[in-house]
């Protein structure tokens, strides 16, 4: 797996990847009863089947995956690279519940556009609700601290390492506090 890690690191267009991928597949036995923790944080997608440009891996877009099972919350974010990618954002915010052992189900809620953060707290955001019309779930089938492989319902195969560097919370947080602000001043009335 160390090998796949590297290359999902610093060569994710290797076409070795694809084999190594099965390899830790075949050796990988996935509980999401047991591996709750690893499954949480900021996943960084660096390979992917899938030929649509934003299920695939760019070295100049940030395309991240957070999830947070505990919480029931995931989200897809979809942002420039480097110092730009904090001005704006493309999201998908997501209900998340684990289904089995390793199959999370998936219900969309929401998404749009995230612009750059405001004072006071809170971010400019366009979002629009999502009418999800099929059932989607990632299908775990590799995981652990720092690599996760799964199949989307479309059958496509994604390789994501763990972002350690980013927190859950830092794509939630501004939602809560700006919350939390608002109920603290409807209390005061």
């Amino acid at each position: 797996m160390e090998t796949l890690i590297r290359l999902l690191k610093d060569h994710p267009k290797d076409p070795a990847i694809a084999g190594l991928i099965k390899d830790a597949e075949a050796g990988s036995d996935v509980d999401l009863n047991q591996q709750s923790q690893q499954l949480s944080g900021v996943w960084d997608l660096r390979w992917s089947s899938a030929s649509q440009p934003w299920l695939k891996q760019a070295a100049w877009l940030d395309n991240l995956q957070i999830l947070d099972p505990e919480r029931s919350r995931g989200m897809n974010v979809l942002r420039l690279n480097g110092p730009l990618g904090r001005l704006a954002a493309i999201t998908v915010e997501a209900e998340l519940s684990i289904a089995s052992a390793t199959r999370v189900s998936v219900c969309f809620r929401k998404g749009g556009w995230v612009g750059p953060g405001l004072p006071g707290g809170g971010r400019l955001a366009l979002m629009k609700t999502v009418t999800q019309s099929f059932p989607a779930w990632l299908e775990i089938t590799a995981l652990d601290e720092t690599l996760r492989i799964c199949r989307g319902n479309a059958g496509t195969i994604f390789a994501l390492l763990r972002r350690n560097d980013l927190s859950i919370e830092s794509f939630f947080f501004s939602r809560l506090n700006q919350h939390q602000r608002l109920s603290r001043r409807h209390e005061a009335f």
